[in-house]
């Protein structure tokens, strides 16, 4: 807005998405409506947007040494998490496992489902249709763009997340590890590589 004129600028404008429109009109009938205050709301989105993918990387790393640990985590993912003391509230986690003929790649094919409380905001080519649409029809094409080449004598299989239901990759431990320690391990491991687009960084 200009101090010589009351009209914004509409060449810089952007026009909300339907998410964020629905997001927006969400939040306002709930503010209007008691059920939770504008405060409250600003509080749990800053505890969001301070999450990151740390928390996977502490699990991952947790696996790579613990096999019990690594067990638990397979098996059930949600108290694997809590064990850890990171909350995962009424959803279902699933872990699944990288091996030497098989690949995971997470995708959520109708909107952005993300293991947020584990990972934190996701980024935004995991929202956009590009990657939704893709990744299910022709993932290896797909990984190739991120970098990551996968022999095609490798399986991929690609998880979709739902509502109340979400994914992260449990990598292959990288080579010369051996002697590493959990931070050093949890280091290793980028945000992508628990979407299954990546590989841990080598040490």
């Amino acid at each position: 807005m200009s101090a010589k004129s009351d009209t914004p600028d509409l060449g810089t404008y952007q026009h909300l998405t339907y998410y964020q429109t629905m997001e927006v009109s969400l939040r306002e009938l709930l503010v209007e409506k008691g059920v939770i205050t504008a405060e409250e709301i600003d509080r749990a989105m800053g505890e969001i947007k301070a999450r990151s993918p740390e928390r996977g990387a502490r699990m991952v790393a947790r696996a790579w040494l613990d096999p019990a640990y690594k067990a638990r985590m397979l098996e059930d993912g949600s108290k694997a998490a809590e064990e850890l003391g990171f909350e995962v509230p009424a959803l279902k986690l699933i872990v699944v496992e990288n091996t030497p003929d098989t690949h995971n790649v997470i995708v959520c094919t109708l909107c952005s489902c993300y293991p947020r409380m584990l990972l934190g905001i996701p980024p935004e080519w995991y929202k956009s249709r590009n990657y939704r649409s893709r990744v299910v029809r022709e993932p290896r094409a797909v990984l190739e763009e991120f970098g990551t080449t996968i022999s095609e004598d490798m399986k991929i299989r690609v998880h979709d997340s739902t509502a109340d239901m979400r994914y992260i990759v449990l990598p292959m431990r990288p080579a010369g590890t051996e002697s590493l320690n959990e931070d050093e391990l949890a280091n290793l491991v980028t945000r992508d590589s628990l979407i299954g687009v990546s590989l841990p960084n080598n040490p």
